[in-house]
């Protein structure tokens, strides 16, 4: 039993060490230039083609339920006559 414990602390300590095992390149200052240089594009559109993309997406998917909520409203405004 306490071999177990003994063993679940040294993994512990492993595990939740401050210590990397190699280094990442911090990205951040290309980043930053990369999207505060003045080229006229707008910042939301300055990540690329993914961007792009999920903007149109957002776009589409706002008009959309915009005109279904319009739709749902004039529906409940003029009900359907009963015969």
């Amino acid at each position: 039993m306490y071999r177990h414990i003994q063993a679940f602390q040294q993994v512990s300590r492993r595990t939740l060490s401050t210590s990397g095992r190699r280094q990442v390149e911090n990205k951040v200052p290309h980043k930053q230039k990369h999207f505060q240089e003045d080229n006229g594009i707008p910042v939301h559109l300055k990540g690329g083609v993914s961007d792009a993309i999920l903007y149109r997406a957002t776009m589409a998917l706002t008009i959309l339920g915009s005109a279904y909520v319009v739709y749902e409203l004039v529906c409940a405004a003029f009900p359907k006559k009963k015969e």
